[in-house]
């Protein structure tokens, strides 16, 4: 088995070795999500900065605070600046959107490239299982065999390596949302 690789408590196996491994597997995400934010630089880290902030309770609060003074202020002051219909305002609030959308469209990118990453990830760590789990079924095969102890005939379709291309291409004909993409809607048929 590979280095970090959980294994099944069994005999002889303790629950504080299970604990380990699992705090072993969780330092070792930690440490590939650390490495992913140090990589960040600049307008990143900043966009990210934005984007938690500005969606936080205290951002809305805040905002609805302003508004209503702003509101307030221009309605019944002497020393309007900004009079019904609030040009100024519906000018700084335009501008605001105008940013924040572009520092959550910078975030989500980076989020989307980071999952991306995760995904490639896991996917070759599937297909690292994958091929153990065939070697060591071959493994049991062979001991069956020496042991004269009969295999189930599954067993044979279960050793044969697995073809990505043709898996990943079956996938894209035979999934719903594929299949959706590709057929026009009733109304265009």
């Amino acid at each position: 088995m590979r280095p970090g690789a959980p294994a099944a408590s069994g005999p002889g196996e303790s629950e504080t070795d299970s604990d380990d491994l699992i705090s072993e597997n969780i330092r070792a995400v930690a440490k590939v999500e650390s490495a992913a934010v140090r990589r960040r630089v600049g307008f990143g880290r900043i966009s990210d900065r934005v984007t938690h902030a500005a969606g936080t309770p205290w951002a809305a609060a805040i905002h609805a605070a302003v508004f209503a003074l702003w509101v307030a202020f221009n309605t019944v002051s002497v020393h309007r600046f900004d009079a019904f219909p609030f040009p100024l305002l519906t000018s700084i609030v335009s501008l605001e959107v105008i940013f924040l959308t572009l520092f959550i469209l910078s975030t989500q990118n980076r989020m989307a490239d980071e999952a991306d990453k995760r995904a490639h990830l896991a996917l070759q760590v599937n297909i690292l299982a994958e091929q153990e789990m065939t070697l060591v079924l071959r493994m049991l095969r062979d001991l069956c065999d020496k042991a004269a102890v009969k295999v189930p005939d599954s067993l044979e379709s279960a050793l044969r390596d697995v073809d990505i291309k043709t898996v990943a291409e079956r996938v894209e004909r035979e999934m719903p949302s594929a299949v959706a993409r590709r057929e026009p809607p009733e109304d265009e048929r």
